[in-house]
């Protein structure tokens, strides 16, 4: 099946554009579990089974595995593992890098760990992505308008009479790709995601933000209108509870956040 029937096939069964990102920590358990990397297994599952018939997507951050190692990186697969295969799979990795270091990264993340999808860095240009391009039935994710306060530091800035965000999407664009090209766009710049689906109204967009970062999803959906976009909420959906409740209240959460975010 193509990557874009796939997505939108998830969509359609779960009615919702909703993503789950799985960015656990240790710290943030519910207080019944122990600090072990083997317990952010044991959420991360319970999560799944609570929220699978409300997502489209899952969202891994691979900081949140690669810090504890070893032990982190088999919870990550493991995690993956778990997600049910009609689901689409985001490597939330923001690679790129010179060619060949790229290529490394792609064939890891889409050949052996078989991700959908990856979020991938254009700061060092063309050939710092296209090792991801080459990939067939792939979400490539380029960050163009991120969420957090720092996209004001270097996003922002015009060169041309264009925003460095706008660059970004217009240039990408040009690219040849056999792969889906989207773009992470924050929940948290409303205005700004509107502008840009005047000029790209139909690139998927990952929208990180809403929830804790203060993304709003009502303006943030309005602004996107019927464009394609998966929209990601993590630590708003995985730590509603610290109790032993936390997947029925996770759940709870998630189908407050597919009905705002809508279809």
């Amino acid at each position: 099946m193509r990557i874009k029937n796939k997505l939108f096939e998830i969509q359609q069964i779960n009615n919702t554009r909703l993503c789950v990102g799985l960015d656990t920590e240790l710290t943030k358990l519910p207080i019944h579990y122990d600090q072990s990397p083997e317990a952010l297994l044991t959420f991360n599952k319970s999560i799944i089974e609570a929220t699978k018939d409300l997502v489209c997507a899952y969202k891994i951050n691979f900081a949140f595995y690669e810090q504890y190692g070893v032990d982190g990186m088999h919870v990550l697969r493991e995690t993956l593992k778990s997600i049910p295969s009609n689901v689409i799979t985001i490597a939330d990795a923001k690679r790129g890098d010179i060619g060949n270091t790229s290529r490394a990264y792609a064939i890891s993340i889409f050949e052996e760990m078989k991700f959908d999808s990856i979020t991938v860095n254009p700061y060092m240009g063309k050939d710092s992505v296209e090792p991801f391009l080459q990939y067939e039935d792939k979400i490539i994710f380029i960050l163009a308008l991120t969420s957090n306060p720092g996209s004001f530091d270097f996003q922002r800035l015009v060169s041309d009479g264009k925003p460095l965000y706008q660059h970004v999407i217009e240039t990408s664009q040009k690219w040849n790709t056999n792969s889906e090209l989207g773009y992470v766009v924050g929940a948290t710049h409303p205005n700004e995601l509107k502008e840009i689906r005047t000029y790209s109204p139909n690139s998927l967009m990952l929208i990180p933000g809403i929830g804790t970062q203060g993304g709003d999803a009502t303006a943030t959906m309005e602004a996107n209108g019927n464009s394609p976009a998966i929209v990601n909420v993590s630590r708003g959906i995985l730590y509603a509870s610290n109790g032993a409740d936390f997947a029925e209240k996770a759940r709870l959460k998630a189908e407050f956040y597919q009905k705002e975010i809508g279809m």
